[in-house]
C-alpha cells in the first residue's frame, strides 16, 4: 500500500493512498506539531504484527473515521498509536516498562486487550517515529513524503 503525505500551509495536511484496489478517498489530517497523526499510524503498524486502521485499508476496509471502531485489532493499534503520538508530544521518551504500563491502562480504560509489546517492538517504534519526524521536518510546504507500509500474513 502507498502512502503519500502532503505538508498543507493551513491547518491540515493530506493522505492520499493507492491500495491493490486502486486510489482511496483523500483523508485529511489535522496538524498536531508533530508529524501527521496517521504518519504515527504507519510508524506502528509497520512494526506490530496487528492490523490497524492502515492495514484495514489495505485489506479492502473504509478509510472513514470509524474505521475498525468494531475491531479489537484497530482498537488494540489505535490505543498504541495514541500512547506513541503523546508520548512524542512530551518529547523524551518515557522508562520501556513505564510506557507499556500506560499503554495498558489506556486500553483497559477503553475496554480494549492490549497488544503483546515487548521493549524491542517499542525501540523500533520510536526509531521508526524518529526517522519520520526528522523527513517530514525536512518536506517543504505543499511537498510530499511516500511511503509504504508493508504488508504481512495477518
Amino acid at each position: 500500500m502507498q502512502l503519500t503525505f502532503t505538508k498543507g500551509s493551513g491547518k491540515y495536511d493530506r493522505l492520499d493512498i493507492v491500495t491493490d484496489t486502486g486510489p482511496q478517498p483523500p483523508i485529511a489530517c489535522p496538524k498536531q506539531g508533530i508529524i501527521p497523526h496517521d504518519m504515527v499510524h504507519f510508524a506502528v503498524e509497520a512494526e506490530v504484527d496487528a492490523r490497524g486502521f492502515l492495514g484495514g485499508i489495505a485489506a479492502g476496509g473504509d478509510s472513514g473515521f470509524a474505521a475498525g471502531a468494531d475491531n479489537p485489532h484497530h482498537r488494540a493499534v489505535e490505543r498504541l498509536v495514541e500512547t506513541v503520538q503523546a508520548e512524542a508530544w512530551g518529547g523524551v521518551p518515557v522508562p520501556d516498562a513505564d510506557f507499556i504500563a500506560l499503554y495498558r491502562v489506556t486500553c483497559d480504560a477503553r475496554g480494549d486487550s492490549p497488544l503483546d509489546l515487548d521493549g524491542s517492538t517499542l525501540a523500533a517504534i520510536r526509531a521508526r517515529l524518529a526517522d519520520l519526524a526528522a523527513r517530514w521536518a525536512a518536506v517543504p510546504t505543499g511537498g510530499t513524503l511516500m511511503l509504504a507500509l508493508p504488508t504481512r500474513p495477518r
